[in-house]
């Protein structure tokens, strides 16, 4: 029954039930629900310094190797397509201003934009996808995928390379496909996570005092894009480029 003592249908019941689960859910270990709201965004961040670390590596490679090989390396940069590299930076910075309007909206029990935020967070996750699959399309056209479709006498005959030299640019690519890759990995996971919040959202799961889940899937998509805004220069921007790449 309501509280005005009628009877409730089952979908009321439904309802009612996923209010008091995001109103009064606390864990046993934890004192309140502040303090549990705050283990959990503790928790992601100490995720989030170990994924800094593991990207931080491949950086710190990318950096060392284009020292040493810095021809090599602008080179190969300047075939990737920095246009739709471009593009998609701005998609990602989009997709992260919905995600804080979200975060924001959840703050504010208001389910209806936070339903809407979600969706176009996840939706521009996957216009992100899309275009990147275009641009390996691309690249697997123009030869750039070492160990499978890679003519190294064009780099000598068209970039000017020695043969010694292009060793090097099969590195830069391989840094190029491994780092990007983990990065549309991170992307399509974090698409998941958005796309389980959106459901349980549209159900009513989420109030202005139980929204901890929505605030760390936040910092997760922040840290995604975050990844991207450092890609972008050290693997598009190295050399001059012509308009449309390639």
């Amino acid at each position: 029954m309501n509280p005005n003592g009628q009877i409730l249908t089952p979908a009321e019941r439904d309802e009612l039930s996923l209010t008091v689960l995001a109103t009064h859910r606390l864990e046993e270990q934890y004192p309140s629900l502040e303090h549990q709201h705050e283990t959990a965004s503790l928790g992601m961040w100490l995720f989030l310094a170990t994924e800094v670390l593991f990207f931080g590596v491949l950086f710190l490679g990318v950096g060392v190797y284009r020292h040493a090989y810095p021809v090599e390396f602008e080179k190969a940069s300047e075939r990737l397509n920095w246009v739709i590299g471009g593009v998609n930076t701005l998609v990602l910075l989009t997709s992260s201003l919905a995600m804080a309007l979200a975060v924001h909206a959840a703050a504010g029990g208001r389910r209806g934009p936070l339903v809407g935020w979600l969706g176009l967070t996840a939706a521009l996750g996957l216009v992100f996808l899309a275009l990147k699959g275009l641009e390996y399309y691309l690249d697997y056209r123009e030869n750039l995928i070492p160990g499978w479709r890679f003519d190294e006498g064009e780099w000598v005959s068209r970039d000017g390379l020695r043969p010694d030299q292009v060793a090097h640019v099969k590195l830069f690519l391989v840094f190029y496909w491994v780092m990007t890759g983990l990065h549309g990995l991170h992307v399509l996971i974090g698409i998941g996570v958005i796309s389980t919040l959106l459901v349980l959202a549209r159900r009513g799961a989420f109030s202005a005092r139980s929204h901890a889940a929505v605030e760390v899937a936040g910092l997760y998509w922040h840290f995604v894009d975050v990844v991207w805004l450092f890609l972008l220069p050290t693997l598009y921007l190295l050399g001059t480029h012509r308009l449309g790449g390639g």
